[in-house]
């Protein structure tokens, strides 16, 4: 081969290798972009701080339940704060919460509709437990749940006015939420509906609420002859801004198919956000 030859083969060798690494490079180029793209897109709940882990990602048979008085989303500062309840609620990441004070469509709450404006902020499905109608709408009890709920139902128990023990079943457990007023002997009527149920549960059922009475009342005594408090009694839930006393709290059923080992215990020090703390549980169903 002449050497003039070899010169145009050289040439036209580099100039196929330029055009060839040149589309290459331009193609991963667009690849790195997308990848670079598709993790921002993946990431950005994280980033602007709204990163929450679901119910898969916790250990099979963990439970965690949260309740929570909210005084219809008004803290101690008087300022209505769905938003600040409801991050609240998405920080603790539970798989259930049991919520009390909640208006529905009522004037003082210029038509909101507490326990909506709170499921649409956790993602969480919803069920409502009015109490009783009140300044053109309702008041009253909810739960919410991370999983669609299988049943639910409402029962009428004593208190100052009608109150309501809200019974929500979901795929692996049955929860029931409450809040107790009115005098003692009305509430001790209510325990006493309370431990009538859940008889033939095959599944382990919880209960939890603000129950207005403290660890060493005869309210709660009559209690646990039915139920494990999970909740630490020592701990003070209320008033928010000095706490005094022991009033919310979360129990399990005592049954021969199942057994429990609580794993977090917590009362949360939220001052603002409501006139009570917020009290949680994680627990291993056995």
């Amino acid at each position: 081969m002449c050497q003039t030859h070899k010169h145009v083969l050289i040439y036209f060798s580099l100039t196929w290798f330029h055009s060839t690494f040149k589309i290459n490079y331009m193609r991963m180029k667009k690849l790195n972009s997308l990848i670079v793209l598709s993790l921002c897109l993946i990431l950005m709940p994280c980033l602007v701080g709204n990163c929450k882990t679901d119910k898969s990602s916790r250990k099979k048979n963990h439970l965690r339940i949260l309740t929570y008085n909210v005084h219809l989303c008004v803290g101690v500062d008087e300022i209505t704060d769905y938003q600040r309840v409801a991050d609240i609620i998405n920080r603790i990441n539970p798989d259930v919460v049991a919520l009390q004070e909640l208006d529905s469509a009522t004037l003082r709450s210029n038509g909101y509709i507490t326990l909506n404006e709170l499921s649409e902020r956790t993602k969480m499905y919803s069920v409502y437990g009015p109490y009783f109608e009140y300044d053109g709408g309702k008041y009253g009890i909810g739960i919410l749940s991370k999983e669609k709920p299988v049943n639910w139902k409402s029962i009428p128990i004593p208190g100052r006015i009608e109150n309501r023990l809200l019974i929500v079943e979901l795929k692996d457990y049955i929860i029931c939420c409450t809040h107790f007023s009115g005098s003692n002997d009305a509430k001790l009527k209510s325990v006493d509906i309370l431990n009538g149920l859940f008889k033939e549960s095959l599944k382990p059922v919880f209960f939890a609420g603000d129950l207005n009475a403290t660890p060493e009342s005869d309210v709660i005594k009559n209690i646990e002859s039915r139920w494990i408090m999970l909740n630490d009694p020592l701990v003070l839930t209320a008033p928010s801004y000095n706490p005094q006393k022991c009033i919310d709290y979360v129990f399990a059923l005592k049954d021969d198919n199942h057994s429990f080992e609580l794993t977090h215990n917590i009362v949360e020090n939220e001052p603002i956000a409501s006139d009570h703390y917020p009290v949680w549980v994680e627990l291993i169903i056995k």
